[in-house]
């Protein structure tokens, strides 16, 4: 019986740029461990198929990573709503941006991944995330 060799399993987050900044972590998310994970059941040599106790580690490692996806999306979600209801304090308060060059009564405030942002009644925004003071 011939086996034929298989080819290797690429993950558009196992490429990486070299232009990615130095601090940037990169690793393989959810959907990635479960691409290899099937990959290589797909492709195990028939003639010395998996060790059945491998299997078990390895679908208890899925679950794991499961979870902890699932416990990343909750703790988002958590400093989402934490850092909306600490923004809301500063409506109807004066902000001056953290260089001083913007100052204004906020009018709203919106969080996304950069940060806090107040928009000023005056249409100016001041970024919350770099600093800025509060009257």
């Amino acid at each position: 019986m011939t086996v034929n060799a298989t080819t290797p399993v690429t993950s558009p987050a196992a490429s990486t740029s070299s232009s990615a900044p130095s601090g940037a972590t990169q690793g393989l998310g959810y959907n990635d461990f479960l691409t290899l994970l099937m990959a290589e059941m797909k492709n195990q040599d028939p003639t010395q198929p998996m060790d059945p106790s491998q299997m078990v580690s390895q679908l208890a490692t899925v679950s794991e990573v499961g979870q902890a996806v699932q416990s990343n999306t909750t703790l988002a979600s958590l400093l989402t709503a934490t850092s909306l209801s600490q923004a809301e304090q500063l409506i109807g308060r004066t902000v001056t941006s953290a260089d001083g060059s913007t100052s204004g009564e906020v009018a709203s405030v919106s969080v996304g991944s950069a940060g806090a942002v107040a928009t000023l009644t005056s249409g100016g925004t001041v970024s919350l995330a770099n600093g800025a003071s509060v009257q």
